[in-house]
């Protein structure tokens, strides 16, 4: 058995590595689901075994099978063709940083170099048309984290997730995207991306090839701040994917800092925003590091398990899971809700919960999304 990610660690093999990518592609399966059933049956070759059953169980009505092999298969060899490597949660060079977030991605594809992943991080990250001003500061806050051996995290953005990049090639860079490792997004970074891919690593959750769309920008935000001790922001709109990441990161427990601007510029509101609700102000690196001085030095602690919501174990019988799949729903819109949202307004045992919310997505009634939010399937 192999339990993620705060137990034992394993290499998987080349047939249990096209299992996890099955399950992962199946359809309706997330982060959060593909680990309750693999803590459940095992493995991931007998949960796809068990899914036609617990499907029907659950009330669905057209057959819900797992992925092809041989689409598994080919999206290894496509992989391989970009250089890229498949990392499993449960191995020993999966970012444990990453392998700490209750949703993080079961595998992720790394073009570059994975040492990056055993040196401390920070996201430095701010809006698309960012300020002359704003690119500045991006560029001396990546120098100076740089120099003092962290490794700058952006999103390969327009603006000042390039800025930071391109000032921390030479010290280390992760850039997380949302498409597929060898898809150039946006067109203008292609030098960019290609640089990092040779100095620094390329990460993402997507199959190579994927070409990004809007629903994937939020998913990507969760992993930059699930890779990072903390995360910075220079310059972001008052409604913008910056805020998202910042929202993420503070549900993950990370530092959330912020770069003041002037309150004249509609480019510094949501900066200006998270400082006024309770972000660090800073103005250069050393304001960054001397906050995260700490979590530095704990960083070999063992982790918890954050896919443990309070679950005990316990096995209940279908009467029980019918009525909490009941309340469950009663509780979903199709607005997603955070899984705590969901465990308040039941009122019912955490595993219990989870237990039914699990045959409600195998169901096709509910739907899983990024940050540990689920809500009615729409259609």
């Amino acid at each position: 058995m192999i339990d993620i990610p705060g137990g034992s660690v394993a290499v998987l093999s080349d047939k249990e590595r096209l299992d996890w990518l099955q399950l992962i592609r199946t359809e309706t399966i997330g982060p959060i689901t593909f680990a309750q059933l693999l803590k459940r049956f095992g493995s991931a070759a007998a949960a796809i075994d068990a899914l036609p059953q617990l499907a029907m169980k659950a009330g669905r009505k057209l057959p819900l099978r797992a992925a092809s092999r041989a689409s598994a298969e080919r999206e290894m060899e496509r992989a391989a063709a970009a250089g890229a490597a498949l990392i499993a949660r449960c191995e020993p060079n999966y970012p444990r940083p990453l392998a700490e977030i209750a949703d993080a991605p079961p595998l992720i594809y790394a073009r570059g170099h994975q040492s990056l992943f055993e040196r401390p991080a920070v996201a430095v990250i701010g809006a698309r048309n960012a300020s002359g001003v704003g690119r500045k500061i991006a560029r001396s806050l990546a120098e100076g984290l740089g120099a003092a051996d962290i490794v700058v995290v952006s999103g390969l953005a327009r603006g000042i997730d390039g800025a930071a990049h391109d000032a921390a090639l030479k010290s280390g860079t992760i850039a997380v995207v949302a498409g597929g490792v060898d898809v150039i997004y946006p067109p203008e970074h292609a030098e960019l991306t290609a640089a990092i891919a040779e100095r620094g690593l390329v990460l993402s959750e997507q199959p190579p090839g994927a070409v990004p769309t809007a629903r994937d920008f939020p998913r990507r935000n969760r992993l930059i701040s699930g890779l990072s001790r903390g995360i910075v922001v220079v310059e972001a709109a008052a409604r913008s994917g910056t805020l998202i990441t910042a929202r993420f990161a503070l549900e993950q427990g990370r530092e959330v800092f912020a770069v003041p601007g002037s309150p004249l510029d509609p480019r510094c509101q949501g900066a200006n925003r998270l400082i006024r609700d309770g972000a660090t102000l800073v103005e250069n690196a050393q304001d960054i590091l001397d906050v995260l001085a700490g979590q530095f030095r704990s960083a070999q602690e063992p982790p918890h398990d954050p896919l443990d919501w309070g679950a005990d174990g316990d096995r209940f019988c279908a009467a029980d899971i019918t009525r909490a799949r009941a309340l469950v729903r009663e509780s979903l819109s199709f607005t997603p809700l955070h899984r705590d949202e969901i465990l308040r307004e039941t009122d019912a045992p955490a595993s219990l919960v989870i237990e039914a919310l699990i045959e409600l997505i195998l169901a096709g009634e509910a739907e899983e999304h990024s940050g540990g939010r689920f809500s009615l399937r729409a259609g």
